[in-house]
């Protein structure tokens, strides 16, 4: 079975925010603080990831995206706050953590 994340990504001034989908959120974290990615994430330094959730289906994971791509900036700050209240970059905690699948 295919999993997919959503998750949200920030600066180290937490001033900006990226939010992606993905079937490999180890990979693609990497990605980002790699500089793999070109545009948006590099020209702005997005190597932090704040956020994610995981999916069982795409389609849950894409509306999931465009949904929260839609919110008031507050609103993703508040739901970030909501379980990584000090901002701290998860992507050292991935291994270890137990994904809730919607």
């Amino acid at each position: 079975m295919k999993l997919y994340y959503v998750y949200i990504m920030s600066n180290k001034y937490n001033n900006v925010l990226y939010i992606g989908v993905t079937n490999d959120i180890y990979r693609r974290v990497l990605e980002h603080k790699e500089k793999l990615i070109k545009g948006f994430t590099e020209k702005y330094n997005i190597d932090k990831l704040v956020y994610y959730e995981g999916f069982n289906s795409i389609y849950d994971a894409l509306n999931r995206e465009k949904q929260l791509k839609n919110w008031h900036r507050q609103w993703k700050m508040n739901l970030i706050a909501s379980i990584n209240p000090e901002w701290k970059d998860l992507s050292d905690y991935l291994q270890y953590c137990h994904f809730e699948f919607f």
